[in-house]
């Protein structure tokens, strides 16, 4: 074997890498699921949504909650048992506003009991979906974040705020429509939140907490902890199994050259001897 042959190799198998790498942590995040359903007797859905070096050439991809994950869910919900217990993991920073309710919905009319694992975040779309399910589980450090929708890149509420402090005549056209529909997908969102809000509270109290997630009272990105949900009235609990935590490190970020976080794991703590 010639010298050029070992090169070609060489760049065939850097090429391959990412490709064999990730069909590698497919499997081990498939053994991890069943031994989560095992020991549970549910259904794992996984909901995750991380940049992860994927096809030919590794190159980074940024995905959110669309209309393929609504099937996928929609799908496995629909081949679940009606009786069994559905356990859906959220790592997910939001998404189309349709494909969430879709999946809000379907997972609110399952007969058997539903639980959302949030191990780091589900904001937006994420936390609406986890408000479908009977109870939240999430890590002592993760959070939620507010429902209100976004149009034309904006917030729906700080748009329409726009039409309340500026005269009409100095306002564009797209504003006002951008404000029209944000009005709209505002109502629509709080009404969905109410529904599924219903079933953990009184109407008053569901109707009062999805307007104060859905009306922009908050930034959108405003972190809402595990301690602040609780306090709203949300079936919230800090029991997360340590299963979920270690599926979680099956989906990395792509590799850096140098990595943004470094340590190195310090000795056990001894007790001081006794006097």
């Amino acid at each position: 074997m010639s010298i050029s042959d070992l090169i070609w190799i060489f760049f065939i198998g850097m090429a391959l890498q990412p490709m064999l790498r990730q069909r590698i942590l497919i499997m081990m995040r498939a053994r991890k699921i069943m031994q989560l359903q095992r020991q549970r007797g549910s259904q794992v859905i996984t909901l995750v949504h991380r940049q992860e070096t994927m096809r030919l050439l590794g190159f980074p991809l940024v995905r959110y909650i669309d209309i393929d994950d609504a099937e996928d869910v929609i799908r496995v919900i629909r081949d679940t048992d009606p009786d069994m217990p559905i356990d859906i993991i959220l790592h997910t920073p939001g998404g189309l506003a349709i494909a969430t309710l879709q999946i809000a919905a379907a997972l609110r009319r399952h007969g058997g009991r539903v639980t959302a694992f949030v191990p780091h975040l589900a904001m937006s779309g994420g936390t609406l979906i986890a408000l479908a399910a009977d109870n939240i589980v999430m890590a002592p450090h993760a959070m939620l974040g507010p429902i209100d929708p976004q149009v034309g890149g904006f917030p729906a509420a700080s748009v329409a705020r726009v039409l309340r402090d500026k005269p009409m005549a100095e306002i564009d056209d797209q504003t006002v429509i951008l404000a029209d529909i944000g009005e709209k997908a505002t109502r629509q969102l709080r009404t969905a939140a109410t529904q599924l809000l219903g079933r953990h509270m009184d109407a008053a109290r569901a109707a009062e907490l999805a307007d104060q997630l859905s009306k922009g009272q908050w930034t959108h990105d405003y972190p809402i902890t595990a301690d602040e949900a609780a306090s709203l009235g949300l079936p919230v609990s800090t029991d997360l199994p340590v299963e979920v935590a270690d599926l979680m490190a099956l989906y990395p970020q792509p590799v850096r050259t140098t990595p943004s976080v470094e340590y190195v794991p310090a000795p056990p703590r001894r007790e001081p001897p006794p006097r």
